[in-house]
């Protein structure tokens, strides 16, 4: 019994002195209900380390009970997290680092170490020498509290001054310098609570003048800043320029805005004021091209780490403003400065210059891309437009489209809601898909004959009539086409835009010829252009699998899909000895075309084929003549692809197609434009698009 006693007592004692060393290294501070615990280090470099690392992390309170108890006479807990974490997160420090930590001095009770130190701030690094005492007690090394610790010249009655350069946000120009998106004027609507009569009346009508809702307008009225005389912004609406009142008839949209502006000055309370904002110059006919920017999120700031943004930056949503984002947002400058109690500068810490954006510019023709708008903007559909002979995109436009500059001044919920809900689909970008191009493909399919040598130009087909099959095989499927004419030959099947001579080219051309040429000439691969394009594809299972379906193909139905910047890429081979030439966005002082494809075609190919897309045009009984000019010679082909779940089906849809371009490489104004109307069933069919391509091309030329 004695034994087992005297073992469960040394067990005791062997217990004790385990707790009591637990308690000798680690302090429990308690404050507000949050347990902070931190290991005590027999070394005065590890504890110097130990404070240093508990800084990035905010831990502002363990670090206090690492103070030296003398000074906490004079130096409260509050005053202390107040003043450390008022200056490190305000300089948003970052990845500190001591290192070369030496002994300067040791006294009975108290080492001096020296260090340096090194971290990242809002304005840069900030690297220094420093010094700190440290004195032995019971509990450990404990820091000998003083500013300096901080930085070396900082004292107590100093402060820290942090003050930011704001970077302008570069400008999108077009080809002329005309600006596309920049700094503009818009009105602020605002209240100042205390001068609002009859409170609840007065934000119902303005609520209702602005088509907001009034919750939204008392919460921001009911901000904790807001006083009575506060200017409190509610909405950002356009400015109304006089200039634009003055014209002699005044747009319907212009006189709403004014006779809104005027209604809500009648309310007491109510002030109107300019702010600046990015501003969209073409609006709705640019929209999909140049996006817009808002505000910065947190979740923007999460995903952007020292890359510059703060709570009031903008980043770029869409199109060219988020494609460009770096390139156009510029860096903020930021100074942090040592200020003494008389706000002088004592020590300038760390310094960046402000760089602002860089502006872009564009090929874009700002009047051509306007105008196409103009023409389609309640057709949905969409336009591309280039120089065939070196590569300047000319226009990109996807209509029906949204003011971008509402994004800017901010969206309701409700005209958010309608623009998602909308049929049409105006958020929709449709240069940027692909399509169905009916007859526009038969030029090419044309190439692929000649290149391949399946075809003879010259080869007269034969008259089938309008409906035709290979053999019975194809059971009751028939191509059919719109016009007889002989002889039948490759120049007037472009011209007559004949399905049964192309079903029958494809046939003739075979499906691996077919598959494989396309396939060099671009499908099935990214387009080299700034905008990411989708792809170009002749099979939904990378293969023509049928008899049918490469007959279809052959007259740019079946499962063939293109889009409309690579189609017009395309058929700049016809003007450049069967080269394809690249296109590009970004403006160049010395224009010049750079090959894409190389030979996609030869150049006798392209010249038989431009004698039919002249004809199409210039011929009386071309499908494009109604686009045909006396003093300009162009040359084109229209389209239309059936979209229907049967042959029998009479309720599908029809995509309408033009595309034109000039065919004398002397003109001063080349162009090669391509536009699509997604349903021309009812409306003329392709003959719709020729003529809105017409009123374009006159414009284009007049200029």
């Amino acid at each position: 019994m004695k034994r087992r006693r005297k073992k469960q007592n040394i067990q005791k004692s062997y217990a004790c002195k385990i707790f009591g060393l637990i308690v000798a290294i680690t302090v429990i501070a308690v404050s507000g209900g949050v347990l902070l615990k931190r290991t005590i280090t027999e070394s005065p470099e590890d504890t110097l380390m130990e404070y240093m690392n508990h800084i990035e992390k905010k831990e502002y309170e363990v670090m206090y009970t690492m103070i030296d108890s003398d000074e906490k006479v004079y130096l409260t807990k509050e005053e202390y997290i107040q003043r450390n974490s008022k200056i490190y997160e305000g300089i948003e420090v970052s990845d500190i680092k001591i290192s070369h930590i030496a002994v300067k001095e040791k006294k009975a009770d108290t080492v001096t170490l020296s260090y340096e130190t090194s971290c990242n701030t809002i304005a840069g690094t900030i690297q220094f020498d420093n010094m700190a005492e440290l004195k032995k007690t019971k509990q450990g090394y404990k820091l000998v509290w003083q500013d300096s610790l901080i930085f070396p010249d900082l004292e107590s009655d100093d402060k820290i001054s942090v003050t930011t350069s704001k970077a302008e946000r570069g400008e999108i120009l077009d080809r002329d310098g005309k600006m596309l998106a920049g700094k503009g004027v818009a009105t602020s609507v605002g209240i100042i609570p205390g001068k609002l009569e009859d409170r609840n009346v007065s934000i119902e009508k303005i609520a209702e003048l602005l088509e907001i809702d009034v919750e939204t307008i008392n919460n921001k009225l009911t901000a904790k800043w807001v006083k009575e005389d506060s200017f409190v912004p509610i909405e950002t609406i356009p400015k109304v320029e006089e200039i634009d009142l003055m014209k002699i008839q005044p747009e319907e949209k212009t006189l709403e805005e004014q006779d809104c502006q005027n209604k809500l000055l009648e309310i007491p309370g109510v002030m109107l004021s300019d702010v600046e904002v990015r501003t969209y110059e073409l609006g709705e006919a640019t929209a999909h091209l140049i996006g817009y920017v808002q505000s910065v999120t947190a979740e923007d700031l999460e995903n952007h780490p020292g890359e510059g943004y703060s709570a009031e930056s903008v980043i770029g949503r869409s199109g060219l403003e988020k494609l460009y984002e770096k390139q156009l947002k510029g860096k903020d400058g930021c100074d942090i400065k040592i200020l003494d109690s008389d706000g002088e500068v004592k020590e300038v810490l760390a310094s960046i210059f402000k760089e602002d954006g860089m502006d872009i510019r564009l090929t874009i023709d700002s009047d051509l891309q306007k105008s196409l708008y103009e023409q389609f903007k309640e057709d949905p559909g969409c336009s591309v437009a280039m120089n065939p002979y070196t590569g300047e995109v000319l226009a990109l436009v996807s209509t029906p489209s949204y003011d971008n500059n509402e994004f800017i001044r901010g969206l309701s919920s409700e005209k958010w809601t309608s623009l998602n809900e909308d049929e049409k689909k105006p958020l929709y970008n449709r240069f940027r898909q692909v399509w169905c191009p009916g007859s526009t493909f038969k030029p090419v399919v044309a190439g692929i004959g000649l290149k391949t040598e399946s075809i003879d130009p010259k080869e007269d087909f034969g008259n089938e009539g309008l409906a035709w099959q290979k053999d019975s095989s194809w059971g009751s499927y028939q191509v059919t086409t719109l016009h007889e004419y002989e002889p039948v030959i490759m120049k007037n099947a472009i011209i007559y835009s004949d399905n049964i001579y192309f079903a029958k080219a494809a046939l003739k051309i075979g499906s691996e010829n077919f598959m494989n040429t396309l396939n060099e000439i671009g499908f099935n691969q990214n387009m080299p252009f700034e905008i990411a394009m989708q792809e170009s594809t002749y099979s939904n299972t990378d293969k023509i699998e049928t008899e049918i379906q490469l007959a279809d193909s052959g007259y740019g139905q079946g499962q063939i899909l293109v889009n409309p910047l690579h189609l017009a890429s395309i058929y700049t081979s016809f003007l450049n000895e069967g080269n394809m030439i690249k296109p590009y966005l970004k403006y160049k002082e010395e224009a010049s075309g750079e090959t894409w494809i190389e030979n996609a075609f030869s150049k006798e190919n392209v010249e038989e084929i431009m004698q039919g897309v002249e004809g199409v045009v210039n011929d009386p009984e071309g499908t494009g003549y109604a686009a045909h000019r006396d003093d300009i010679l162009l040359a084109g082909k229209t389209g239309t692809a059936e979209l229907k779940a049967t042959k029998e089906d009479t309720s599908g849809k029809e995509i309408g197609w033009f595309s034109v371009f000039t065919a004398d490489k002397s003109v001063d104004k080349p162009i090669l434009l391509i536009s699509m109307v997604e349903n021309v069933k009812g409306i003329g069919g392709s003959g719709y698009v020729v003529k809105k391509d017409a009123t374009v091309l006159d414009e284009y030329f007049e200029e």
